[in-house]
């Protein structure tokens, strides 16, 4: 195992911004930035031994900056969306703001995947960085210490842990946003790519992608991938793809889903602690210039992110995104590539 750090350009205002990049024995690298703690590369091998980077993201720190799309993101306080960009917290009322339509999407404006993070540790196999994010930030209340820590081992498994502690009663929802495409980033889309994910429900939406409050069964749906499906499939029901959460079957940690791609042989296998996995295809991503010159559109990636269920603040008897002093948030998900 071994860590380079190298340097990453200059944000608009002069900061200095870093990457880190880890490297294991079997030649896996994964690179990560102190600007939102984002994830802007993982090269694995593919079937044949070449070496592919499986991560759409900007070429440099001016990307990272505003980064609409949430490249290689951590977000939070919290990631997805929230009704009427309003909740209550033991009867307090509570407004942030409205940054999709009348709803709150990642909490943003001001988000937190487009900040400087602190390192506080670097070693051979992991970094972590912290954020300190104040009282009434974003319109939440407590503050709040967060960290992210990504680490990488010999067997090609990359772990993504995000903990945070506030200071009083707060929501806290914290997740990956990465863009994964396993023929590589340069590619095109991912139609081609098989998905299964471990889900008996899901969450069904309004117009404005907000849950209407019940659970469905997956069952004789699009939305039933206990089996490998194909994704160019999905295009048949929901022409701009999947956009929707799937309430997972295992609480604690738990394997959640497998994309795989036969043009390149290269697997993906996710398991997480968290109670939902947001499925986003990318079906709004249009004409963005990457890394590398790459253009990417539609469906030229895929978000498998680990997280609460989106407006769970709204639905008492959905797993509870509320954590204070005494119950600080932890969440932990695996990220595991392997050839077949």
């Amino acid at each position: 195992m071994s860590l380079r750090v190298l340097p990453y350009g200059l944000t608009g205002d002069g900061q200095k911004a870093q990457l880190y990049v880890l490297a294991n024995e079997a030649g896996t690298t994964v690179a990560v930035t102190d600007l939102g703690a984002c994830l802007v590369s993982v090269r694995v091998q593919d079937r044949e031994g070449n070496p592919l980077d499986v991560v759409l993201a900007h070429k440099g720190p001016r990307g990272y900056e505003h980064n609409p799309m949430g490249f290689g993101a951590t977000v939070g306080r919290h990631a997805n969306r929230i009704a009427g960009a309003a909740f209550e917290i033991d009867g307090a009322p509570y407004q942030i703001a409205a940054n999709e339509g009348k709803n709150s999407l990642h909490s943003g404006p001001d988000l937190w995947f487009q900040r400087m993070w602190k390192l506080v540790e670097a070693e051979n196999d992991h970094v972590t960085f912290e954020l300190a994010s104040p009282d009434g930030d974003q319109g939440f209340p407590g503050a709040v210490i967060a960290r992210a820590t990504y680490a990488l081992s010999d067997d090609n498994k990359l772990t993504v842990h995000y903990e945070a502690l506030p200071s009083a009663r707060t929501i806290i929802s914290m997740t990956n946003h990465t863009y994964w495409n396993l023929n590589g980033h340069a590619s095109g889309d991912v139609l081609g790519h098989t998905l299964l994910v471990e889900a008996d429900g899901y969450l069904p939406t309004d117009g404005e992608n907000i849950p209407l409050g019940n659970v469905a069964a997956v069952d004789d749906t699009v939305f039933d991938l206990r089996k490998d499906v194909l994704l160019r499939d999905v295009l048949t029901d929901l022409p701009r793809g999947l956009d929707h959460n799937f309430c997972l079957r295992e609480r604690g940690m738990a394997h959640a889903a497998r994309l795989a791609s036969a043009q390149s042989g290269i697997a993906l296998d996710v398991s997480t602690d968290a109670p939902g996995l947001q499925v986003y295809m990318a079906g709004w991503l249009d004409d963005m210039q990457g890394k590398d010159g790459a253009g990417y559109g539609w469906f030229s990636g895929i978000a498998l992110e680990t997280q609460y269920w989106p407006d769970a603040i709204h639905h008492a008897e959905w797993p509870s995104p509320i954590h204070g002093p005494e119950n600080p948030f932890s969440q932990t998900t695996v990220f595991a590539f392997s050839t077949h």
